[in-house]
């Protein structure tokens, strides 16, 4: 069963399309990688900033906890 005219057609315009059209098929695959690798960076930016939000939330709030405990035995003689 050898391929009929009508397969290598077919075949031929694949080929053309993968290896040929002045590389359009190469420069959409490159600028689909240079989307990929920005896409990456700004997710390991994104998880940097929201890592050090987090420290600056737990900073704020072990500040918070050192102040309401200053405070506390002043409010609980008050309250008894």
């Amino acid at each position: 069963m050898s391929p009929g005219p009508w397969q290598l057609v077919i075949i031929l315009i694949i080929i053309l399309v993968l290896f040929g059209g002045r590389g359009k098929i190469s420069a959409l695959m490159g600028d689909f990688g240079k989307g990929l690798k920005s896409f990456k960076k700004s997710i390991k930016d994104d998880t940097a900033d929201a890592d050090e939000e987090g420290d600056d939330k737990k900073a704020l709030k072990s500040e918070q906890v050192a102040a309401a405990d200053t405070k506390t035995p002043k409010e609980e003689v008050t309250k008894d």
